[in-house]
C-alpha cells in the first residue's frame, strides 16, 4: 500500500494543470448509458473514480473506446445484470447509474453503494425522486431493487434539499420520462450545469440550469455526441491552499474564476493576492495567514469538499478560526491527525475552533477520506520535518498525480510503496 513522504517547509512556485471535474465526469459517463448512440467525452481525470466508474457501466455491456482524444462510449447493446459489491462498494456515485437503466429496461437491480465515511448521505433522495416518476422501490440484501409499470412518468418534483446527486438522477430520468418533469429546489452546482451541458448536446430539452427550477422535456431523441468536462473547481481550491500555506504562488492552469467565488473570496480574506491570468487563475499566497470564518453551504456558497483543506490553513493562521459544516455529519475526521502534527483544534458538534500556531511539526499520519488525505498533504507542507501519510489510495481516487505536480511546484514529496 503506498503512502507519502512529505518534507515540509518549500515555498511552492509554478504552474499546475487543473484536470477535469471527476464530479463532472462521473455523472456525465452514468448518463451515456441513457442512449444507444456513442457519447464522447473529453478531459476527463485519470483517477481512480472515473476508472470504476467506467469499469461498472462496462459490466453492464457499454463498449469504452479510449485515445489520446478521449473516452468514447456506445451503450447500443446493454445488458440488465448487477455490478458486483466490490466494485461498487468504491464509490458513491454508482448509484448514478440506477436512473439510466430504468430508463432503458424499464428496471434495475443495483447495489447499494459505498464511498468515503464522511457522512450518512443517505440514498433516499435517489429514490424519492424515482417514485416520484412512477418506480417502485425496494430494497432486498444490500440491493435496491426498481421497476416501472408502463415506463418513467413526468411529474412535479419538489427535493427536500439541493442535492447534487439527487438532482443529477432526476435529471437523467426525467429525459426519458413520458411528459414534462419539474425539478425544484434543484442543485445548482457547476457539475450539474455541466450535466445538463452533456444531455443537451445528446438530444435533450431541459431548461433552468444554474437555478433552482429545472424543466425537462421527456421521451428524448438522442443523437451522437461529444462532451468537454469542466475543469475541477476542488482541484483548483486545493492547489490555491497549497500555495497559500506555503507562502508561495501557483498559477491554476484551466482553473475558472467563476466557479471559485466564495472559495476565492475566503483566500483574499485569509492575506492571498489572487488575480485572473492568460490561462487561468494566479494565486500568491502570504508571509503570514489570517483566521477566518468559514461555512460550507450548497454552491454558490463555501464548498463542503474544500474545508478540510482551509482548516490546514487555519492550523498556521494569526488568530482563532471558526470552522461549520452543514453538508455532512462526519466531515471532521482529520481533525485528531491534524492534531498528531501539533495543531490545536476544539470540536463542538458541527463546529470546529481552529487557534492557529506558529509551526506544525511532521509525524506519521492516517488519511481516513478523499479530502482528509489533501489535508494532511496541506499540513505536511507547512510542517517542519518529515510527515509520512499512509493509506493514500484515498487521494487517487480524485487527484490525478497529485504528488507529481507538487513535486514540479518544488515540494518535497515522495511516493513510497510498501
Amino acid at each position: 500500500m503506498d503512502e507519502l513522504h512529505i518534507t515540509g517547509g518549500n515555498r511552492l512556485d509554478g504552474a499546475v494543470p487543473i484536470s477535469g471535474a471527476k464530479n463532472a465526469a462521473l455523472p456525465q459517463i452514468a448518463a451515456a448509458l441513457l442512449s444507444p448512440h456513442p457519447l464522447e467525452l473529453t478531459n476527463l481525470p485519470k483517477v481512480s473514480d472515473v476508472e470504476n466508474m467506467l469499469r461498472i457501466i462496462s459490466q453492464y455491456g457499454a463498449e469504452l473506446r479510449q485515445d489520446a482524444a478521449g473516452t468514447t462510449i456506445h451503450a447500443a447493446q446493454l445488458t440488465p445484470g448487477e455490478v458486483d459489491y466490490e466494485t461498487v462498494r468504491k464509490m458513491r456515485a454508482s448509484i448514478l447509474v440506477l436512473a439510466p437503466l430504468l430508463s432503458r429496461f424499464g428496471a434495475a437491480r443495483v447495489s447499494l453503494p459505498g464511498g468515503c465515511a464522511i457522512g450518512a448521505r443517505p440514498v433516499d433522495m435517489h429514490l424519492k425522486v424515482l417514485t416520484a416518476l412512477g418506480t417502485t422501490i425496494s430494497v432486498e440484501g444490500g440491493y435496491i431493487v426498481a421497476s416501472t409499470n408502463g415506463g418513467l412518468k413526468g411529474a412535479r418534483i419538489v427535493l427536500s434539499g439541493p442535492s447534487v446527486g439527487a438532482t443529477e438522477t432526476a435529471l437523467m430520468a426525467a429525459c426519458c420520462a413520458k411528459g414534462e418533469t419539474e425539478i425544484l429546489n434543484a442543485a445548482r452546482e457547476p457539475e450539474v450545469v455541466d450535466l445538463v451541458a452533456c444531455l443537451t448536446a445528446m438530444g435533450a430539452e431541459i431548461e433552468g440550469a444554474g437555478t433552482h427550477r429545472l424543466l425537462v422535456k421527456g421521451e428524448t431523441n438522442w443523437r451522437p455526441a461529444s462532451h468537454h468536462a469542466i475543469p475541477d473547481r476542488v482541484e483548483a481550491g486545493t492547489y490555491a491552499a497549497a500555495a497559500m500555506i506555503t507562502g508561495g504562488r501557483i498559477e491554476l492552469v484551466n482553473a475558472r474564476m467563476e466557479h471559485m467565488a466564495s472559495v476565492l473570496q475566503v483566500l483574499e480574506s485569509m492575506g492571498a493576492t489572487v488575480w485572473p491570468g492568460d490561462r487561468g487563475v494566479v494565486v500568491n499566497g502570504s508571509e503570514r495567514i489570517k483566521h477566518a470564518d468559514i461555512t460550507t453551504e450548497p454552491y454558490p456558497g463555501f464548498p463542503t469538499d474544500l474545508q478540510a483543506q482551509f482548516m490546514a490553513m487555519a492550523c498556521l493562521a494569526d488568530g482563532a478560526s471558526v470552522i461549520r459544516e452543514t453538508i455532512f455529519e462526519n466531515r471532521f475526521m482529520h481533525v485528531p491527525e491534524l492534531g498528531r502534527l501539533g495543531a490545536d483544534i476544539a470540536l463542538n458538534g458541527a463546529v470546529a475552533l481552529v487557534r492557529g500556531k506558529p509551526f506544525l511539526k511532521g509525524a506519521p499520519v492516517m488519511a481516513t477520506d478523499l479530502r482528509a488525505s489533501v489535508c494532511l498533504v496541506l499540513a505536511a507542507l507547512a510542517a517542519e520535518g518529515e510527515t509520512v501519510i499512509k493509506r493514500v489510495y484515498h487521494l487517487d481516487r480524485g487527484y490525478e498525480q497529485l504528488d507529481r505536480k507538487l513535486s514540479q511546484c518544488g515540494a518535497n514529496i515522495r511516493r513510497v510503496s510498501r
